[in-house]
């Protein structure tokens, strides 16, 4: 009988999905052509279409990516026919019939380090913690593989993310493990030869959107162990990691935009980001069904893509995004060119640039060359506030800035696309607005979001320090180093742990909140940064491995 059922899901499964794919505005064609593939494997959402919403709408778990994460334990079509044939059943449990046909995932084991450690032997004792392989995962399964192993961030993200991996890589590197940043580097590679380009995690439901691109300065990094010839080996990434970002640029008139560009009034070029879907988040699918339903002014369509973009933008989610602060419904991330993503891709292309010439291509390296200097021009013509003195982000739709100061606003330093004179004005207003008692807030403002006042971020204090560093702003990089090294080291002698975000102002510091889940543990990026900021302030051969002794560092 269970046989015969599962022959017949098969059949009920194509009507279901034709049904389901007709009433979305993205075609599964759609999405293969953006991804540069035929046979991508379909997300939860998609595989299993009515049942994941239904499993969703109950609330089983308290974390939908629970389920988003369960693999199931037969072909999804029959599990799909067996429900569909049970549910209306009298006494039917969903729950039950959830744990009969799917493995959920495990809960993490609790990591309890050994006593006595300091903040910097618990950081080195915690990589091994934090690695995972994905060489094989099951036909069913939402986890992507990957050929060697890699460090997630920890708690409920049980994959690898990538812009959080270029701050863990820091870490490594400081902690001399040159193999495991290789193998991370080698797995982007694999799958921006296998995808077109790098997903936000490995996971199926995250392949339609990527992240802030990282992947040229982990070149840079591993460069600084393997020599030049590292650019010349990964310049076909390189280039494919543009493509994709560029990836419409010349078919668009004045005006326009296509995916992850946009094209200006006056021809230039900067980009947004984007997610090739536009329905729910997989891991966030009720939370944004309820935002939608409560957002009758909204094209619903349109509001998920830009959750969905919101989430490819790594600040998801931030007052940066939304048109009015304190409503998240308010969101247009699409419209949005951030100042960030445009700092990224300068360098980018200056990376390809340097790799073309190691690869012994001159007119390509001289072509990268220019586009790196159009953008950078672009960067401090249209991201560039003179009334404020900062950086920020341009509505293209509204053709006017959006004067918020965020910690954003410190990328043309990190990656050296700002102007002296820039750099001294957006110094002095980051000191006045950001700078707190606990590091660099994100925001200056507090209205519940994760990427907003009065939290902190360990990627955004290292942009902040290494961005300031490069226009010779020393004490006020070394202020917020220390500061947030304080804000990490108070909070790991209270509690033997690091988290993903710190509060940074008032009488709260520690652990950060806000946002779509619980705070995690871990932390990948927090290590990392908290490494490099102990070796740049408190190095080995100087004590600091306490709150007293951070808070002495400070005072010379």
């Amino acid at each position: 009988m269970i046989q015969a059922q599962r022959r017949h899901g098969k059949w009920l499964l194509t009507m279901l999905i034709a049904t389901l794919v007709a009433g979305t505005s993205l075609s599964l064609q759609a999405q293969d052509n953006d991804r540069m593939l035929n046979n991508a494997p379909q997300p939860p959402d998609m595989r299993l279409g009515p049942l994941f919403h239904a499993v969703q709408a109950a609330t089983l778990f308290p974390d939908q990516k629970t389920f988003a994460d369960a693999v199931p334990k037969y072909d999804p079509a029959s599990i799909l026919a067996d429900w569909q044939m049970q549910k209306n059943q009298r006494n039917f449990d969903l729950k039950h019939f959830v744990e009969t046909n799917f493995t959920l995932p495990a809960a993490a084991e609790k990591y309890t380090p050994p006593a006595g450690q300091n903040l910097r032997q618990h950081i080195d004792g915690l990589w091994p913690v934090l690695t995972r392989t994905s060489e094989k995962a099951g036909p069913y399964d939402s986890l992507l593989t990957l050929p060697k192993p890699y460090v997630v961030p920890g708690g409920r993200f049980r994959e690898v993310y990538y812009w959080d991996t270029y701050f863990t890589m820091l870490g490594l590197a400081e902690s001399g493990h040159w193999d495991r940043v290789q193998d991370m580097v080698d797995n982007f590679a694999y799958e921006l030869d296998k995808y077109g380009h790098i997903p936000n995690g490995n996971r199926s439901y995250y392949l339609s959107r990527s992240q802030p691109p990282f992947f040229s300065l982990m070149i840079d990094l591993l460069a600084q162990h393997g020599g030049d010839q590292v650019y010349s080996k990964y310049l076909p990434q390189l280039q494919r990691e543009y493509n994709y970002w560029m990836a419409d640029a010349d078919g668009l008139k004045a005006g326009e935009a296509g995916k992850r560009v946009v094209k200006l009034s006056d021809g230039t070029l900067l980009n947004r980001y984007w997610d090739a879907r536009d329905v729910p988040r997989t891991e966030s699918w009720m939370k944004d069904v309820a935002l939608a339903n409560a957002s009758p002014e909204r094209n619903k369509a349109e509001l998920y893509r830009d959750l969905r973009a919101g989430a490819a933008s790594g600040w998801d989610f931030s007052s940066r995004w939304l048109d009015n602060p304190k409503e998240l419904a308010t969101i247009h991330t699409t419209n949005i060119l951030p100042v960030d993503l445009n700092s990224l891709l300068f360098h980018l292309e200056q990376t390809l640039a340097r790799a073309s010439k190691a690869a012994n291509k001159p007119d390509d390296s001289q072509r990268f060359a220019a586009l790196a200097e159009k953008r950078q021009k672009a960067i401090n013509r249209v991201l560039w506030d003179e009334k404020q003195g900062y950086y920020v982000d341009y509505d293209w739709k509204k053709r006017a800035l959006r004067p918020q100061l965020t910690a954003a606003t410190l990328f043309p330093l990190y990656l050296r696309a700002a102007g002296d004179k820039q750099a001294q004005r957006t110094a002095d207003a980051v000191k006045k607005q950001l700078v707190k008692e606990g590091g660099l807030a994100t925001t200056t403002v507090n209205n519940g979001q994760q990427w907003d006042a009065p939290n902190g971020w360990a990627p955004l204090q290292w942009v902040a320090v290494e961005g300031l560093n490069n226009y010779q702003q020393q004490p006020l990089a070394k202020d917020i180093g220390l500061h947030f090294l304080k804000n990490v080291q108070t909070t790991y002698d209270r509690q033997q742990k690091l988290v993903e975000k710190y509060v940074v102002e008032g009488k709260g510091l520690g652990g950060g909140g806000g946002g779509e889940y619980p705070l995690q543990d871990g932390f990948g990026w927090t290590n990392g940064v908290t490494l490099k900021l102990l070796d740049m302030y408190c190095p080995k051969e100087v004590t600091c491995n306490s709150y007293g002794d951070v808070t002495q560092n400070m005072k010379k």
